[in-house]
């Protein structure tokens, strides 16, 4: 798994009261929850790099307002088994 090494400076540090672990660990669920809402990761790889189980990456997106789930017209209509291109005679 590849590192990856950030430089923070001391005074936000000591502005958040956190320990570098505990600024990494808030920073990849930041990047996780914000690369979920993006439709960039599923909840799963997100949950992953969160450090997290799904269930855990459920309360943490409710807990920043983020949709859990999230539909749009045509995977609804799918969802619902609907044809979403109209109404087609029988023949």
């Amino acid at each position: 798994m590849p590192t990856l090494s950030l430089s923070i400076p001391d005074s936000a540090l000591s502005a958040l009261r956190r320990s570098p672990l505990e600024i990494g660990r808030e920073l990849k669920l930041a990047a996780a929850i914000h690369w979920y809402s993006q439709g960039l990761m599923s909840q799963e790889r997100a949950s992953e790099l969160a450090g997290l189980n799904r269930r855990d990456f459920i309360h943490a997106l409710a807990r920043t307002g983020v949709d859990v789930f999230t539909l749009d017209d045509d995977s609804l209509a799918r969802e619902l088994g609907l044809d979403r291109r109209g109404p087609t005679s029988a023949q």
